[in-house]
């Protein structure tokens, strides 16, 4: 789970971008692949997982897990 210090990757970032960043790059599909919870699966949506993934916190951690994954991949296909 991210903590609230400026040194955190995740600082600032919200919930719901870090789903509409995610949904943009992977898709709903490809992100219940790689995030196994229904709220990704089931008639997905930014609301449902939001309320979601605010009440459960392994799956939250998950989801910060994954956007900072695809952060560090599109920075590493940038080339910087």
């Amino acid at each position: 789970m991210s903590e609230d210090h400026p040194k955190s990757p995740l600082h600032g970032i919200k919930l719901e971008q870090i789903i509409t960043e995610l949904v943009a790059h992977f898709g709903w599909a490809e992100l219940g692949q790689q995030v196994r919870i229904r709220c990704f699966t089931d008639d997905p949506s930014v609301t449902s997982s939001l309320k979601f993934l605010r009440k459960t916190p392994w799956a939250r951690a998950k989801v910060e897990s994954l956007y900072l994954f695809m952060l560090r991949e599109k920075k590493r296909a940038g080339g910087s």
